[in-house]
């Protein structure tokens, strides 16, 4: 029987991310939303395509949480951007409501599922989305270090005219401009140790250009915000889930210790299948760099404890 994943919310990210899952072919989609008729209409458009985007799988949308049932992966992108006048506490009592009710009834279709979170501030969403679940922890993870690791592989790529794809770096911490930790002492071009390749100015320039990344985006579109970067990094997640490939990605996962952080969610590496989170791993980093990240974890439980309980 072909594995099923759901993406909950049908906007420019969720039916992207529905897109690409449906291209790749290896799980039937189920696109979630509240507005009548959006997923439907999106994802009867994205069936229309699979003659010639060479996919078999059925893509479905729909209001009713029923078409999710024995889903294999959540993907959670609902929720609503900081807007105009509204406080950090607003956004966190309108998304941890949102987010609360989704994941709730999402997890009474497919009890089964490991749940990825995206919507913001998606590091106390995840402490959200683990309460609401009821689901063990290792089934309920974060995607910001995928997406802040892939603009810092692109600026590095970028700065150093070489191909991203040789470009081993990754973001750890939080998904915000304050608490992201794009990791210098381990970057690397092709074996080549990043600091070697540029000067310490450029490679300040590079970090900084990584932490506004999202900000840069928004500032250029001036209504909206990335869906693409976005879209491509939770689709290596869900794969690495669906196939059980075991890969080694930066992921926001709950620590227990490690990197100094108890009972914060946090981006570190860790080994990606299908029962989610199935270890995380802790690397040598610089003074500066695992302060920053105990720093990351203080930042998210004072988020949490100014979320709204339900």
């Amino acid at each position: 029987m072909r594995k099923k994943v759901t993406f909950v919310g049908a906007g420019m990210t969720g039916s992207t991310m529905a897109q690409l899952a449906a291209q790749r072919g290896y799980a039937d989609v189920v696109l979630i939303d509240i507005v009548e008729g959006l997923a439907a209409g999106k994802a009867l458009d994205i069936q229309e395509a699979s003659p010639w985007a060479a996919s078999s799988v059925r893509v479905t949308g729909s209001t009713e949480w029923r078409e999710s049932a024995g889903s294999d992966v959540v993907i959670v992108t609902s929720g609503v951007p900081r807007k105009p006048g509204m406080t950090r506490e607003d956004l966190l009592a309108t998304n941890a409501g949102i987010v609360r009710s989704v994941v709730s009834q999402a997890v009474e279709q497919s009890p089964d599922a490991v749940f990825v979170i995206f919507a913001n501030p998606m590091d106390a969403m995840c402490h959200v989305a683990l309460e609401a679940s009821g689901l063990p922890a290792t089934r309920v993870v974060g995607q910001g270090g995928m997406l802040d690791s892939a603009r810092y592989r692109t600026f590095i790529a970028l700065e150093t005219g070489t191909s991203p794809r040789d470009v081993a770096a990754w973001v750890l911490g939080g998904h915000t401009e304050a608490t992201m930790v794009p990791v210098v002492s381990n970057a690397t071009v092709g074996g080549v140790p990043l600091t070697q390749l540029l000067a310490p100015d450029r490679v300040r320039a590079v970090v900084e250009r990584t932490t506004r990344g999202g900000a840069e985006i928004v500032g250029l579109l001036k209504s909206g915000s990335a869906f693409t970067a976005p879209a491509y990094s939770t689709i290596e997640m869900v794969e690495a889930i669906l196939l059980d490939e075991k890969r080694v990605l930066p992921a926001c996962a709950l620590l227990e210790g490690a990197y100094g952080v108890e009972g914060g969610y946090v981006g570190v590496p860790v080994l990606l299948g299908a029962g989610g989170v199935e270890q995380v791993f802790e690397i040598p980093l610089s003074d500066e760099e695992a302060a920053a990240m105990r720093r990351a974890g203080d930042a998210v439980k004072e988020l949490v404890s100014a979320t709204p309980a339900a």
